[in-house]
């Protein structure tokens, strides 16, 4: 069953950053400015943020196993047309439509193993979800560098069909058919919730993006969005909390102290993850002159250290619980990232690999724990709600931090013209995620103890 999610969620993650890497490319191809090609991973990426609230809702509704192999299908048809665009409006719309079938299928992807686990080796678990997460930066990158190097870039998306073949296939065989019994009540759609919550995250995602795109806080391009979203968002938890059941994402389960200290855990950890990715390869691109090849090829050793920790992060966090696991893993992440606040334009690569390599080690940590210890103790039917808030937390942080050190960047290096003024504003921005990261190691005391001293979910009162 892991076997089988696996394959399908690789064209997802794979999808991701393979176009990461092909924006400049495309703007020469399609003869369209960047500012609109851009919006290839923009437009992808806010479907994914409005799709993510919808998996609970659709598998109470459809099933667990049918709605993966309908979103695989959806997400091979919008791979299929996105290689076949004739035009960046079409690649746009079509990458869209990929978005909406990735974004169900990365919680539903949690959910299902976690509810066939049963609450059993929480940590083990996470350690199979994650190994797409691992992967993805580790190929991704190098992957789509070949193919722009070899190939048309329509093989940027022709290369996600066997991926969703092969696992569509799997899923058909493997999953177990857990559609609705037909005589009990269907699970009916909250509507007010799906106007709410879904164009809301949405919103606030693209007002961070402003941010990070050099609009400013302040700059109304950001702030319309930012409080829009904010608003929405606001206005969907004031109205989950007076229903008593079928919310959209139930709110509630905030009241379980594992569920919150995890997916404030999650937030922060999105922030030093995906904060970081955005200026480790600009730093090596812009200071130390490499191509986005390149670049990727010198990020190989953090995705190394990631994939290398899964097994361990798992084992030890059923063995003693995630707050250790977490807490070591968070120191391990800040003391890593301290090296990358002294770059210059000469160190070296050697050091800064070695240092990508342990940093690559603490975040693999750093995921497993605190999202594992988000199911401890729910019952069947709550583990979609947390897949979905822990799901949201991250993507929340990721663009936070892309945003946060996005600014910090610009002020601390906008008037720099050598390399080694360059790299000092780059200096700069690696002390805030410095910072950002060590917030979150205090924090991790929250999380549950050893598995002995807990027997179901502990609530804040």
């Amino acid at each position: 069953m892991a076997i089988t999610l696996i394959v399908g969620a690789l064209a997802v993650v794979f999808d991701t950053t393979i176009v990461s890497v092909a924006l400049d490319d495309l703007s020469r191809e399609l003869d369209a400015p960047l500012s609109t090609v851009q919006w290839v991973s923009t437009g992808y990426l806010l479907a994914v943020f409005a799709s993510i609230p919808l998996a609970g809702w659709a598998q109470s509704r459809f099933g667990g196993r049918r709605l993966w192999i309908a979103t695989l299908g959806g997400f091979l048809l919008g791979s299929v047309l996105s290689a076949l665009a004739w035009n960046a409006a079409g690649l746009i719309a079509f990458r869209v439509v990929q978005g909406i079938a990735g974004g169900t299928m990365m919680p539903l992807t949690a959910t299902l193993l976690m509810q066939a686990a049963k609450g059993r080796n929480t940590g083990k678990v996470m350690a199979i979800i994650t190994v797409p997460t691992a992967l993805g930066p580790i190929l991704g990158p190098v992957l789509g560098g070949l193919i722009l190097h070899l190939a048309d870039w329509r093989w940027m998306f022709f290369v996600n069909i066997p991926f969703c073949v092969v696992g569509g296939c799997l899923a058909w065989r493997n999953l177990p058919d857990d559609r609705p019994v037909p005589d009990r009540p269907r699970a009916r759609l909250d509507v007010v919730g799906l106007l709410l919550l879904c164009p809301g995250v949405a919103v606030l995602i693209h007002g961070l993006t402003q941010v990070g795109d050099s609009a400013g806080l302040t700059d109304v391009r950001a702030l319309v969005p930012l409080c829009g979203g904010l608003a929405l968002i606001g206005g969907f938890a004031a109205w989950a909390l007076t229903r008593a059941t079928g919310a959209l994402v139930d709110v509630r389960l905030f009241r379980h102290r594992a569920v919150a200290s995890s997916a404030t855990l999650v937030f922060l950890g999105g922030i030093s993850l995906y904060g970081s990715m955005m200026l480790l390869p600009l730093y090596f691109q812009q200071v130390r002159g490499e191509n986005a090849l390149g670049a990727g090829l010198l990020l190989i050793p953090q995705g190394v250290g990631a994939l290398l920790a899964r097994g361990l992060a798992g084992t030890y966090t059923d063995r003693v619980g995630p707050r250790r696991v977490a807490l070591a893993a968070f120191a391990f992440v800040t003391a890593a990232t301290v090296p990358f606040a002294f770059v210059t334009a000469g160190t070296s690569e050697i050091l800064l690999m070695a240092a990508l390599f342990v940093r690559g080690v603490g975040l693999g940590a750093a995921m497993i724990a605190p999202m594992g210890a988000a199911y401890a103790g729910l019952e069947h039917g709550e583990i979609p709600d947390a897949s979905i808030i822990t799901r949201v937390a991250q993507q929340l942080g990721g663009s936070l931090g892309i945003a946060v050190l996005a600014v910090v960047l610009q002020h601390a290096a906008g008037d720099a013209h050598t390399p080694d003024a360059l790299a000092g504003g780059f200096g700069a921005a690696f002390w805030w995620s410095v910072a950002l990261t060590a917030a979150a190691v205090p924090l991790c005391l929250l999380l549950p103890g050893p598995p002995g001293r807990r027997a179901g979910p502990r609530k804040w009162s």
